[in-house]
């Protein structure tokens, strides 16, 4: 049986078997990314060089954008290139990198969702506190918790998953190195421990969640006090893409890593994990730019 220390690359999974449809994806997910860093880069540049938007809303949806881009930058890539040079090869310390990578950025994107739904709450049901609430210290020590969060997590996941020794062969069955199915090539007895910390983690994404929920109760039901229709539609526009984000964001993880088992198979996992990992980097800027006239009025400034 050959262990971690005899295992040199991985095998990812192809998203075609014939040539012309490996350079379609190709060029479909190029397109992706392409549109992917474009739309994150408008924001990071709109938010950094216009001072009517360094507020702490686009502050930290200025740590949001360089994530996706960050985070569709671990995967796609590599995936992209295996399609154009017809190989399925990643190293072992290449997939250990995108391990390290995703499980950080993701972590950390969650931490910033959090956060983002306190400073909506704020902002609108305790709107005379918001400049001690979240000053420019609170939102600096708030992002360096985000961040922190993250990669320690991914230190831990990361550490964990590639102690393991590799029992079952070098083939992962996704299309880029994630830690359920690099499990799956652990020896049986030996996952115990990576699968109690991914319940652990689990469960703080689910606790995120709640937080984010309650949130948003107590801002409906502020909102639905305010008597004037105008200042509620304002009030929901400001609450309304980060609600989507945060939708989008969780429903396809769930479904990713909580599907029950009798309906998997390759190819549904392999377009689960696009969904997940893939499509909110790419549609989050234009989400968040869609109904905000201020990075709307940003980007057109900046384009113009």
């Amino acid at each position: 049986m050959p262990n971690s220390s005899s295992v040199s690359e991985f095998l990812l999974l192809a998203f075609a078997d014939t040539r012309e449809l490996q350079l379609l994806h190709f060029a479909l997910f190029l397109g992706i990314y392409l549109a992917a860093l474009l739309g994150n880069g408008l924001i990071l540049t709109a938010v950094a060089c216009d001072h009517r938007l360094h507020t702490p809303m686009y502050f930290f949806l200025l740590n949001l954008a360089l994530l996706d881009m960050g985070c569709i930058s671990t995967t796609l890539p590599k995936a992209m290139a295996n399609s154009l040079w017809d190989t399925r090869a990643i190293s072992y310390q290449g997939c250990a990198a995108q391990v390290f990578f995703f499980v950080f950025l993701v972590g950390a994107e969650y931490s910033f969702l959090t956060v983002m739904a306190y400073d909506r709450y704020v902002a609108i049901c305790k709107p005379l506190h918001y400049g001690s609430l979240l000053g420019s210290r609170a939102c600096a020590q708030m992002a360096a918790a985000a961040w922190g969060s993250g990669f320690l997590n991914a230190v831990l996941h990361t550490a964990n998953t590639f102690s393991l020794p590799i029992c079952q062969g070098n083939a992962v069955d996704q299309f880029f190195c994630e830690i359920p199915h690099i499990l799956k090539l652990s020896c049986s007895d030996a996952y115990v421990r990576e699968v109690a910390v991914l319940l652990f983690t689990l469960s703080l994404i689910f606790a995120c969640f709640v937080f984010i929920m309650l949130s948003y109760i107590q801002i409906f039901r502020a909102v639905l006090r305010i008597p004037s229709e105008e200042v509620q539609h304002k009030a929901f526009s400001t609450c309304l893409p980060h609600l989507v984000v945060v939708s989008l964001t969780v429903s396809t993880g769930m479904f990713a890593y909580l599907k029950p088992p009798s309906i998997s198979s390759p190819s549904l996992d392999l377009l689960v994990a696009v969904l997940f990992s893939v499509v909110p980097p790419a549609v989050n800027p234009f989400i968040y730019s869609m109904r905000n006239k201020d990075l709307k009025n940003a980007l057109w400034k900046l384009m113009t």
